[in-house]
This record gives structure tokens, C-alpha cells and sequence, in this order.
């Protein structure tokens, strides 16, 4: 909102932080956005400084910072470091229940100091996004997976990750899948995310186990695509501190154990066409639509353009091996997750696409518009897909780039999705990509020193 209530303020936040807050002060309140890594930057005061506050400031360079903390030149633009205007959308106010004190917090929209939204924010690129949808008459639904790992403390980076210590005294063991067994093992990390979540007004769908050793999988039901990345960006926070306080941490790397399935971030979609209220994917007998299609199309044309979104790291393609659970094409089937593409087993009413390819290390937001970019992009332009894929598709040919530098490549080159997420942000965000693999490439890894070093 573009003004402050000031001091009533916290009769327009949700009821569940009203819950939260009943019968008791309120000391600080945090105020926070997303950067291109989809970490929480911001300020936190006290809430007596924040009822007062209008609005506040953050140099905008935040959004050139990579995850190493380095700073990425802007093209030609001097690096000037202008304020961005930070306003609070009270409808996102949460709690922070990990906290000693009573905090809340509260995500901010950006703006330049002539209004206009800051393009390189990830929050605004899927604003833009779904807007473009709204203007054509759509109203695009995102249904999101989290696959994570929770793992033993690991505070020497030379050492590798290990599973978590169970509480059979054991280390969590890997390919049990749905085992609820394996689930209770971290139980008490598990009861402790329901809490945060209850607390914070969050919504899960359902908890699994996945096939590596401490994975865990995490469904949210389905909804608006911003309102659910704001979900994400909160639920790893959350989850993060809920294993901290077990003796282990919580990590949404794609590949963080040799040897072990990689985390995903599936997408479902689906598209209503606003005017009737209808899923756009399906007739009134319940057939597929022609548009149906043309959103397969357009992923299956645009994904590789956007990979360095959705694989934002060189970690993020040690996840895409053939028989890991994880896709390496671009095609599409019914019920075979085998394609990077699959349409689940559903009711025509809630006919949908999974996108399987985008991993758990991508920023949210981030994640969530490049994927609607691409089914944007078909929709718009008719674009017809490839011929259902009916056997394992681990056979086909590789529809993805195979490292982050390739991936780039495509992105810095694809003008149909810089125009659909902002010709701004697409150039930032490829300078801080090539910014951070220019720091991978001078590490050398423990495989280099120990079959290179006296062998060549």
C-alpha cells in the first residue's frame, strides 16, 4: 500500500499474526525482501520506530550481489548505488516464532524514488509476470513441491555432508521413500516446521519422505503465484530454524550428497480464464484444449532459455543425472516421471502441467516467473509441442544445457523472455551468474587434487 496507517498499522495485517500477537507486546518487526538468491535482506527495528516509519530505504545494488558476496558491475551503468523506496505489504505479515522476543515479519515492495518498480527485484519480475497474464484475460494457479535435506552440522566445508543422526541413534538411511518410519526418525524437526507454519499462517499440503538419505519433500496447495512465493521465501527461513534448533541444519542445495537424489522444486500449472472461471486447459466435455498444448510448447521451447534461473548454481546441474529421479529433457508425457514435463493424474477440472526441472536452490519468485514466461510465451504465440512421449524418457536425447556457463548462454541470448521479465533484470542477473562462475572456476575441488595431482 502507498501509505503508512502509522500507528494503526496492525489492524491491517493477517489474522493469524493477530492471533500470534493476542495479549502479548510487540517488540520488533523485520522488515524484508528477497535478493536474486532468494535470501532475506532488509532491517529490523523496533515496532514502535516502525508504526512511525512510512517507508525506508536499501541501496539497490543489493540486487547485484552474489552469493559469495562479491558485487556485479551493472553493464554501462555507474555503480552509483541509488536508494530504493521499501513500502510494507501488510498482507504478508507473519510471525518469526524462532525468535527470543515477539517479531513479526513483513515483506516489502520496491520502488524507485519516481515510483516505479525496481525491475531487478525478484518479487517484481513475477509481478510483472502475472501481469501480463491478467491483462490477456488469465489468471495463472502454481502449485509448488519443496524437496529438501536435513543434515548433520557441517561447519568445515572441506569435509562432505552427511545424513542427520536419527533418533534410533542411527544416521537417516537413503531410498525409503514414503517411509513414515524414516520420516519419524526427525520428527521432532518435523513438529517443530508444523508450529512455525501454524503460527505463521502457512498451509501445508503434506510431508513426505523422499528417496535420499534425510530428504524430505514438503507439498503446498495450489494458488496465487505470488502469494505462494512469498510462502516459499518464508517456509525456508522457517525450515532452516527448525533444524537448527535440533542439532542439524536444513539445506535447499540441489545436490548436497554424492551419491544421493538431487532437490526439486516441481511446479504445477494451471491457467482460469477469468471471464468464466474455468481451468483454460479443458473444455466444457472435459477434453484438452489447444491451450493445453500450446503452454507445453512453449515450455518445451523456452525452458532451455531460462535454465540458469531454474539451475541458478554450478551445483544446481549435478542434480540432472540420468536414473536419479531428476529429469534431463524437455519432454512431455501423462503420468510418467520420466519427462521433464508431466501431466498428473487428475480430474479435467484440475487438469495441470508439472514442470519438474527447476531445482530447490532457485529464488522462488524467480523460479515461478521464468516458468510462467515460457508457458506465457506459448499460450501467446500457438505454439504446437513435441508428440507425447509414452516410453522412459531417460532414453531421449538431452533437452537442457549441462553445466551453468551453456546455460547462460541461452539466457543472455533470449530476447522473447528478457522482454517478458525485463530487459534490466535479465542483464543484471546474467552479470551476477557470471560473476559467481568466474569464482567457482579458481577453486580447486578435492577430485582435482587427489587424481590430478601426481598422475599428469
Amino acid at each position: 500500500m502507498s501509505d503508512h496507517p502509522g500507528a494503526h498499522w496492525l489492524t491491517h495485517i493477517p489474522d493469524h499474526a493477530t492471533a500470534y500477537l493476542e495479549g502479548r507486546r510487540l517488540d520488533e518487526v523485520e522488515c524484508i525482501v528477497a535478493d536474486l538468491s532468494g535470501i532475506a535482506r532488509g532491517k529490523a527495528m523496533p515496532a514502535a520506530k516502525f508504526a512511525k516509519q512510512a517507508k525506508f530505504y536499501l541501496p539497490n545494488s543489493i540486487f547485484q550481489q552474489t552469493i559469495t558476496g562479491d558485487w556485479a558491475e551493472d553493464g554501462d551503468a555507474a555503480f552509483l548505488e541509488p536508494d530504493m523506496v521499501l513500502t510494507p505489504d501488510f498482507a504478508t505479515t507473519s510471525a518469526a516464532p524462532w525468535t527470543a522476543d515477539w517479531t513479526v515479519q513483513v515483506i516489502h515492495d520496491m520502488h524507485d524514488q519516481a515510483g516505479v518498480p525496481v525491475p531487478t527485484a525478484p518479487r517484481n519480475v513475477l509481478k510483472r509476470v502475472v501481469d501480463l497474464y491478467t491483462a490477456r484475460g488469465w489468471k495463472p494457479v502454481v502449485a509448488p513441491e519443496m524437496e529438501f535435506y536435513l543434515v548433520a552440522r557441517n561447519t568445515d566445508p572441506s569435509k562432505p555432508v552427511e545424513p542427520p543422526m536419527g533418533r534410533s541413534g542411527r544416521r537417516a538411511a537413503g531410498r525409503q521413500a514414503y517411509s513414515m518410519s524414516a520420516v519419524d526418525e526427525y520428527g521432532p524437526v518435523i513438529d517443530d516446521i508444523y508450529d512455525f507454519a501454524e503460527a505463521m499462517g502457512l498451509e501445508i499440503d503434506g510431508i513426505l519422505q523422499e528417496g535420499g538419505s534425510g530428504q524430505v519433500e514438503m507439498n503446498l496447495r495450489h494458488g496465487d503465484p505470488v502469494k505462494l512465493a512469498d510462502e516459499i521465501f518464508y517456509f525456508k527461513r522457517l525450515i532452516r530454524e527448525a533444524a537448527l534448533r535440533h542439532d542439524c541444519y536444513a539445506t535447499f542445495m540441489a545436490k548436497p550428497i554424492q551419491d544421493e537424489p538431487g532437490s526439486a522444486m516441481h511446479i504445477h500449472h494451471s491457467v482460469v480464464d477469468v471471464a468464466t472461471g474455468e481451468n483454460l486447459f479443458v473444455s466444457g466435455d472435459g477434453t484438452e484444449t489447444p491451450e493445453f498444448l500450446h503452454f507445453i510448447g512453449g515450455m518445451q521451447k523456452h525452458l532451455p532459455s531460462v535454465i540458469a534461473i531454474l539451475a541458478p548454481y554450478v551445483n544446481s546441474y549435478r542434480r540432472y543425472v540420468r536414473d536419479f529421479a531428476a529429469p534431463i529433457n524437455l519432454e512431455w508425457g501423462r503420468d510418467n516421471r520420466t519427462t521433464g514435463l508431466r501431466v498428473p493424474v487428475s480430474e479435467p477440472a484440475a487438469k495441470r502441467i508439472e514442470n519438474r526441472i527447476a531445482g530447490m536452490d532457485c529464488n522462488p519468485y524467480l523460479g515461478l516467473a521464468a516458468s510462467l514466461a515460457c508457458g506465457y510465451l506459448g499460450l501467446v504465440n500457438k505454439i504446437d509441442p513435441a508428440p507425447q512421449f509414452t516410453g522412459d524418457a531417460y532414453n531421449s536425447a538431452d533437452g537442457i544445457p549441462s553445466h551453468l556457463s551453456e546455460a547462460l548462454d541461452l539466457f543472455e541470448t533470449a530476447q522473447e523472455i528478457h522482454e517478458v521479465l525485463h530487459p534490466d533484470f535479465a542483464r543484471v542477473y546474467g552479470a551476477v551468474k557470471r560473476l559467481e562462475y568466474g569464482a567457482f572456476l579458481q577453486v580447486i575441488s578435492p577430485w582435482e587434487r587427489e587424481h590430478l595431482l601426481l598422475n599428469v
